[in-house]
């Protein structure tokens, strides 16, 4: 069976592309607080986030990060991917119930590993809304396969 991901050999420094959008939901946010118990007032109680200036309830910072990751594993671009060594992160603006997202993904960096048969690519994500607005970015370290051979 051919293996159409792209391995360390493939992936270049500059490579980037666009990850499909999801649309974030009343739901996501809530289903989130129960997963993790992150409850504060921002994300679930409509009236405060207004007294702070939003619209309405705002994500947790961590559901954009998630989504991120979720984005990327759903993209046209499939990396051959063992393992993620580390994430760096911003929270640069809110995600509201109702934004769609969606990421440009860059390779920043590539390096080689004490194991031939794997390599270490840094990417960048720059989490963008419908508006074009960026609300998350950072740094994706992660650990990918060689090809055989």
């Amino acid at each position: 069976m051919a293996d159409d991901r792209l391995h360390y050999e493939e992936i270049a420094e500059g490579l980037s592309w666009e990850t499909p959008g999801i649309t974030v939901t009343e739901s996501h946010i809530l289903a989130f607080a129960g997963l993790t118990g992150d409850f504060y007032d921002l994300h679930v109680d409509d009236d405060y986030a207004r007294s702070l200036g939003y619209p309405g309830k705002v994500a947790q910072g961590l559901l954009g990060l998630a989504l991120a990751d979720g984005l990327k594993n759903r993209s046209p671009v499939r990396l051959a991917a063992i393992v993620s060594l580390g994430w760096r992160w911003s929270f640069t603006g809110p995600i509201l119930p109702g934004d769609r997202i969606s990421a440009t993904i860059r390779v920043n960096a590539r390096r080689e590993t004490r194991r031939p048969e794997r390599g270490i690519v840094t990417l960048g994500f720059d989490l963008r809304n419908q508006r074009g607005e960026t609300v998350q970015r950072g740094e994706n370290d992660m650990m990918v396969h060689r090809r055989a051979g």
